[in-house]
């Protein structure tokens, strides 16, 4: 079993948070998603089996996790150009991607910025497939209320029981999730920013025409081979987004039933078979 070292580097202007695992192989790139998400919460349980096979990288995105969380405005561009000085700085040339959610769109951004530095993408539930918001006009009003997302945070900053209840939003059934995995969202609420970097990037990220990030109309440039994920249950991005990126792409689409928009927590081992075998 490969061990899991935590590391730091600095990218750019910013240090990184993230854990390596594995030296053989190629390497992989794992992206996580948004909100209070952090390379050990979204990939915990999965970085070990790829880590037999691959070289695996996770970081902390920029204002996540024990990454550096500078006060400014975050976009989905910046992350894009965040991670290809993380690349670089690691002494990466080019890496296969899988990033969830926010995550997603960040690997779609890479492929399509540096298409030389992606040699294959798994975007999971991705943001950046779609402008429509799924609850219309009051995704964007919420947008533009930061404190409600303030007040939320301090809410779950003191209860386990609503912390757990929270995820309802992104798994079909909370109940299922293991103690562990519910102390660790709880211990990332309380750091002082969660949250902040995520409240940002949404502040840039919907307008009140929809979501500004939409690479349908450049899904066409990417030649790296892809494969598309999104639990069938996903109420944060419709999979209708996922199998009508794979349909434009010509490539294939895993709609994963009875999951939502966590599937590599969901669904860890199955999560975990379907990508090896694809970047085999």
């Amino acid at each position: 079993m490969s061990a899991i070292d935590e590391r730091y580097v600095n990218a750019g202007d910013y240090r990184l948070r993230y854990l390596q695992a594995g030296t053989e192989g190629p390497p992989v790139v794992l992206l996580h998603g948004g909100l209070i998400d952090a390379a050990h919460l979204s990939w915990g349980e999965v970085i070990t089996p790829l880590a037999e096979r691959f070289r695996v990288v996770v970081p902390d995105l920029l204002g996540y996790g024990d990454s550096d969380r500078p006060d400014l405005a975050y976009s989905t561009e910046r992350h894009v150009a965040v991670i290809e000085s993380f690349i670089d700085a690691i002494g990466i040339d080019s890496a296969s991607f899988v990033g969830l959610s926010v995550g997603g769109s960040v690997a779609l951004g890479l492929a399509l910025r540096s298409p030389e530095r992606v040699d294959r993408l798994v975007p999971v539930a991705s943001y950046g497939l779609g402008r429509e918001l799924p609850n219309g006009r009051l995704t964007y009003a919420l947008s533009r209320l930061p404190a409600l997302n303030r007040l939320s945070m301090a809410a779950l900053r003191r209860s386990r029981r609503l912390t757990r209840a929270s995820l309802g939003g992104i798994v079909t059934d909370p109940e299922s999730l293991p103690p562990e995995l519910v102390e660790t969202v709880y211990e990332l609420v309380q750091h002082p920013d969660a949250g902040r970097a995520y409240r940002s990037w949404r502040r840039h990220e919907v307008s009140s025409s929809g979501f500004r990030t939409d690479y349908r109309s450049r899904l066409g440039e990417i030649d790296a081979p892809t494969l598309f994920v999104h639990g069938r249950e996903d109420e944060v991005f419709p999979p209708r987004w996922s199998v009508r990126a794979a349909d434009l792409m010509g490539v294939e689409c895993w709609v994963v039933p009875d999951a939502g928009h966590w599937v590599p927590r969901e669904r860890p081992e199955e999560f975990a078979e379907r990508v090896i075998a694809f970047l085999d």
